[in-house]
């Protein structure tokens, strides 16, 4: 028997014409499959994993520095923005792996305050923030969050963890699933006494992207002596999960 297919990209369904030119329509799952007996089929839904290292860090590093006015803010912040990017780039890192994500120079509000003594109340008056996204190997991550910090980066901490190729370990996981389908689908083709035949349609739904972590904030700077070694940072295992819906004709 000579089977034909035939796919519209973004569409939920797939054609299919089997001998004597008889045509029947396969949907995705949850839709159902239609079959007839010049289309017998099998359709197996199967999910795997692979599971590999980060090899790329996006460090998030920032600070805040408060004062008594809309000067003296700013040109604290300037102070120490240009000491953290500057100590980034003395060490190595590329202007282009150093992104702002954002800056905010703004009057403090009294709700803000509400803790505070009347003396902190007086030096806090005024407030400047930025935020940088700093990308670079995963074994460098400490080091770039430590020369951070150790510039007056005090809003600082959080890392998202991810691979220079996302391709590979997702084609990785869609080819064990299919694989999983297979063997799947061979079973049930003998439980009915059939021969399972070959591959007719297939296709692969990626996982979601993860959550970006919420960024961590210190709101008083704290001092670091050069001599302070870096944190202990280890990159984060990155699982790829791939579900395969896969149809196989029956002899």
């Amino acid at each position: 028997m000579k089977i034909g297919s035939w796919m519209r990209l973004g569409s939920t369904a797939v054609l299919l014409v089997g001998a004597g030119g008889a045509v029947c329509v396969a949907q995705m799952p949850g839709q159902g499959i239609t079959v007839s007996k010049e289309n017998r089929t099998i359709a197996i839904t199967a999910t795997d994993s692979v599971t590999t290292m980060a090899d790329v860090a996006t460090v998030h590093v920032g600070f805040v520095v408060y004062a008594v006015d809309h000067d003296s803010a700013y040109a604290s912040g300037s102070k120490v923005s240009n000491a953290v990017v500057g100590a980034l780039k003395a060490a190595g890192v590329p202007s282009d792996a150093i992104e702002s994500e954002n800056q905010n120079l703004a009057e403090v509000q009294q709700y803000q305050m509400n803790q505070l003594s009347a003396e902190e109340k007086a030096k806090r008056k005024w407030m400047l923030a930025q935020n940088w996204n700093v990308r670079t190997n995963a074994a460098d991550a400490a080091r770039v969050l430590d020369l951070a910090v150790k510039a007056g980066a005090n809003q600082s901490g959080a890392i998202d963890w991810s691979l220079k190729d996302e391709n590979k370990p997702q084609a990785e996981a869609a080819g064990k699933a299919l694989q999983r389908a297979r063997v799947v689908a061979d079973e049930m083709a003998r439980g009915l006494n059939v021969k399972l035949g070959v591959l007719i349609f297939a296709s692969n739904e990626t996982q979601a992207a993860p959550i970006r972590p919420v960024m961590q904030r210190m709101d008083k700077a704290m001092p670091m002596a050069a001599a302070v070694p870096p944190l202990a940072i280890n990159a984060r295992q990155i699982e790829k999960t791939a579900t395969v819906y896969a149809v196989f004709a029956i002899e």
